[in-house]
C-alpha cells in the first residue's frame, strides 16, 4: 500500500523557519517528479514546489521563490523536503506532500491532477 507521511508543521512566528518532510513507502518512487501543495481555508490547493527524480531540477511557485528550497533524499523511502524560511502569516495552511509516477519535468509539475499519490497534510500555522 503506498502511504506518503508528512511531518514537521506546527506554530512559528513571522520571519521563522520549518522543515518539513514527507516519507514515501509501499512503493519505489525513485524515479518519479515529486511535489508539495498547500491548502489554506476557503481556498483552492495550491502548488508550491517540485523536484525531479535526482533533486537536480526544481520549480518553485512565485509566492515562495527565495524562500523555500526543496530537496530529496531517496535513499530514505524517498524522502522530500521542503525547507521554508523566512515564514509569513499568508503561509498558514495544510501543507501536503504528493507524488507522480511519472519523471516530469517539475515546471510541468505544477497542478494537483498531474500528481498520483498524496499525503494527508501537516498544518503550518505562521503567526505575526
Amino acid at each position: 500500500q503506498v502511504q506518503l507521511v508528512e511531518s514537521g508543521g506546527g506554530l512559528v512566528q513571522a520571519g521563522g523557519s520549518l522543515r518539513l518532510s514527507c516519507a514515501a513507502s509501499g512503493r519505489t518512487f525513485t524515479s518519479y517528479t515529486m511535489g508539495w501543495f498547500r491548502q489554506a481555508p476557503g481556498k483552492e490547493r495550491e502548488f508550491v514546489a517540485a523536484i525531479n527524480w535526482n533533486g537536480t531540477s526544481t520549480y518553485y511557485a512565485d509566492s515562495v521563490k527565495g524562500r523555500f528550497t526543496i530537496s530529496r533524499d531517496n535513499a530514505k523511502n524517498t524522502t522530500v523536503y521542503p525547507q521554508m524560511n523566512s515564514l509569513k502569516p499568508e503561509d498558514t495552511a495544510v501543507y501536503y506532500c504528493a507524488t507522480t509516477v511519472r519523471n516530469l519535468r517539475p515546471v510541468l509539475a505544477t497542478t494537483p491532477e498531474r500528481f498520483d499519490y498524496w499525503g494527508q497534510g501537516t498544518q503550518v500555522t505562521v503567526s505575526s
